[in-house]
């Protein structure tokens, strides 16, 4: 299994690792069958994402993805993390192995989970605005 230079990169060098204390929304998702854990933490201020944070419990390629997912979200609005694909973390990290294509589907699900978190803390539903959150057994 051949892994690129930005997986690998970000596998020994993952980016915004850790956890922020008074987050606007935190996120946790998982997959029983590889026993991969992502939490993602967010802090938004005036709509931006001002700082995210994770950690992840699982191999190189769930640590790159969730590495490479904060990195694409960071500074950016609500409405464009609201956006992120898997398919776009994938490209960013040029590529994965098709059987590591699901640590992608699981950063992207972190960050709509703490997304979730976030507008729930607001009082605001967000079920119409993240939409639903599948369990990665469902796939």
């Amino acid at each position: 299994m051949l892994y690129s230079e930005k997986v690998l990169d970000h596998f020994s060098n993952p980016r915004n690792v850790g956890e922020i204390e008074d987050a606007d929304g935190v996120g946790e998702v998982g997959n029983a069958k590889c026993g991969d854990i992502m939490k993602m933490y967010l802090k938004i201020d005036d709509g931006k994402i001002s700082d995210v944070k994770f950690k992840t419990y699982g191999c190189g390629a769930a640590v790159a993805t969730s590495s490479m997912a904060t990195e694409l979200i960071k500074g950016k609005p609500v409405e464009d993390a609201l956006k992120l694909t898997n398919k776009a973390v994938v490209e960013a990290l040029d590529g994965l192995p098709a059987v590591k294509i699901h640590c992608s589907v699981l950063a992207e699900q972190a960050i709509k989970s703490a997304l979730s978190d976030y507008y729930t803390r607001q009082g605001i539903d967000p079920l119409p605005i993240v939409g639903e959150i599948k369990d990665m057994d469902e796939e």
